[in-house]
Parts: C-alpha cells; structure tokens; sequence
C-alpha cells in the first residue's frame, strides 16, 4: 500500500466497507465503516487484544443516520504492530489523527475495556471533539487493581512472543459469563491469536502504568457508562468513581453479564446506545 496520511485500500463485505488508513501517527490500522457519510461519526474502540470484529453484533443493529467506525487499534487485528509505543496517550493520539485524516471535528466515542480508557483519554484531551462518551467494562484505577498487577505478575509478564492458543482460549472465556455464538467466539480467538507476545506485554504494561484519576473530572461530554456486574476485571468501585467524577454520567448495570456486554447481549447493548445518542438532542 502506498504510504501517506490518507492512503486507504479498500476491500467490501457483506456488510460494512473493511478499508485501511495510513496515519502521521506512523501506523495503519484497518477499519470498518458503515452508514449514512453525512451522519453522526461514532467510533467503536475494542478492548485489549481484541479488534474491529469485536464489534460484529454491534454494527448489524446500528442504524444508517449514524456513520460508524469500527477500527482495529494499533496492535491489535491487521493494524500495525510496532515494537513499543502503547501507551493510553499513544491510542489515543491515532484517534485524533484517524478523526483529522477523515475531516471530522466532533465524534460520538465508544469505548470496551482497554478502548474505554483510550476514549476517557481522548476526551480529556480533546473535550471539544467528543460529543458523547460510552464506555463499557471501564477501568478508574489500574495501578492498585489486585486483579490487573496479579493477572500482570502471574501471566501477562511472563508471555512469550508466539502466545499458546489455550491461554488465548482460556483468557477469552474469562471475560464472558455465558457461551457465545460459536462463529463469533471462533472470530474472537482468531484476532486475539493474532497478537504477538510484546503486544500483550507492552500494552499490559502501559495499561497499569496510566493514571487517568486526575483527569477524568474534566470530561463534560454526556457519558453512558455500562458494567457486567460479573465483570472479572473492571469492577464496581471503578464504575463508582467513574459515575462521580464525570459531571452527569449515566450508570446501567447488567446484571448477569461478564466483561463484556457487547459480546453478551449485543442486541440490549445496542438498543442502550441508541436510546442513548438518540437523546443527545434533548440534552442541547
């Protein structure tokens, strides 16, 4: 592919239009698109080892006045896969510049679990050009998390670069409460598989590093939070925090539902995102 800050090669599915995008930033990543070019932007954000086909259930029940990018963040699916460079500042800088590249000021910013601190940092970063915020399986405080520094210390840091496909079975099973659809899970496990050892590593690594506490009380975008109140990572308190610090933030616990929420009950999930960026108007 030809290098430059808009090269973008194109592939169509059956749904969304898969493309690429060469950033400033010095990364492609591969995204999906879909919906009305003149719509609301929102950007889907995955979480750790994820990718843009964390989406999948989403996206068919989004309707068409959004436009909807699903982007597969550096790292992770068929973007690009630098050494080092995974700090929270560094997903959120190929946000900026995805948004700048596409010619969008203001964006509606979804984010799952690693995508949702991405999503906290954007918005600190840039308040204007968020004009909502959802985040699901939210984190508040990494350092002094006993889950994260012991999944760290027990597993994460001890990774070698060809990661064995059981640990990726065992570590996606462990963000859900139920079975999912057999072709999805299979989808899921394949991109996960796709990551080197160093990415686990080195995003894990900048994931318990960034301290997002001082700045999340800037956030004035109206925020929807959702948590799986069997989430075995992100857990109340955080969601606590979160619902307190920013200003008029909206908190909606499923009950019975792991990490993620978006996997799980897709259809409700996308039914909450829509009621909820449908009553933007009413809150100008």
């Amino acid at each position: 592919m030809v290098g430059g800050a808009a090269s973008q090669a194109d592939r169509v599915l059956g749904g969304p239009v898969v493309r690429t995008i060469t950033l400033p930033t010095g990364v492609t990543l591969e995204y999906a698109e879909q919906g009305n070019p003149d719509g609301v932007p929102v950007v889907l954000l995955h979480g750790y080892t994820d990718s843009r086909h964390s989406w999948n259930l989403v996206l068919p029940r989004l309707p068409p006045r959004y436009r909807v990018f699903a982007i597969s963040q550096r790292g992770h699916g068929e973007s690009s896969k630098p050494v080092d460079a995974y700090r929270v500042v560094d997903f959120a800088g190929d946000v900026t510049a995805f948004l700048d590249a596409k010619g969008i000021d203001r964006a509606i910013i979804v984010g799952h679990s690693m995508g949702s601190m991405v999503a906290q940092q954007f918005a600190i970063d840039h308040p204007g050009r968020v004009q909502a915020l959802v985040i699901t399986g939210a984190f508040y405080v990494r350092r002094d998390n006993p889950i994260l520094v012991d999944f760290w210390n027990q597993a994460i840091s001890k990774l070698p670069d060809q990661v064995d496909s059981q640990f990726v079975l065992d570590f996606q099973t462990s963000t859900v409460t139920k079975p999912l659809a057999p072709e999805f899970f299979a989808t899921i496990l394949t991109e996960t598989g796709r990551l080197p050892g160093y990415v686990w590593r080195n995003a894990f690594r900048e994931f318990l590093r960034s301290d997002l506490t001082a700045g999340v009380g800037s956030i004035t975008a109206p925020t929807l939070i959702i948590w799986g109140d069997k989430d075995g990572y992100s857990v109340r308190q955080d969601q606590d925090s979160l619902v307190t610090r920013i200003r008029g933030a909206k908190l909606l616990t499923y009950e019975g539902i792991g990490q993620a929420a978006n996997w799980e009950v897709p259809e409700r999930f996308a039914k909450d995102l829509i009621d909820f960026l449908d009553g933007l108007g009413s809150r100008s």
